[in-house]
């Protein structure tokens, strides 16, 4: 007889284990999964929404002006120096320059900011 009630007690116990974990894994896919979704959302609207003139950094951290879109908009030109063009997917470009960077290279040219960022070294 006392075996039957240990055993019940025991399935109750493993119950009460389960709850805990699947809260934790429904507040983890509202926190990340849904953040991450709003986030990817918002890059994509950035994207969309790019045009000539717009000054831009890419994933890699090249900075450039928005020369052209290609026509399937999947590619876009960046103007990097007055001689230097280069054509990268808009997937790349990880968003806008900011005013606080912009503001900190002045009129600097690429050769120059390069030079600059060697000295530092």
């Amino acid at each position: 007889m006392e075996l039957l009630q240990f055993a019940a007690e025991g399935e109750g116990s493993t119950i009460g284990l389960w709850i805990p974990m699947v809260a934790i894994l429904v507040l983890w896919f509202l926190l990340l999964v849904r953040g991450k979704r709003r986030d990817q959302s918002a890059h994509d609207k950035m994207l969309n929404s790019l045009k000539k003139n717009d000054r831009v950094v890419t994933i890699g951290g090249i900075i450039g002006t928005v020369a052209s879109t290609s026509q399937d908009g999947k590619e876009v030109t960046l103007k990097i120096d007055d001689n230097a063009r280069l054509r990268v997917l808009r997937s790349a470009i990880q968003g806008p320059l900011r005013d606080q960077d912009q503001k900190s290279d002045g009129d600097k040219s690429g050769k120059d900011r390069v030079a600059e960022e060697a000295s530092k070294s």
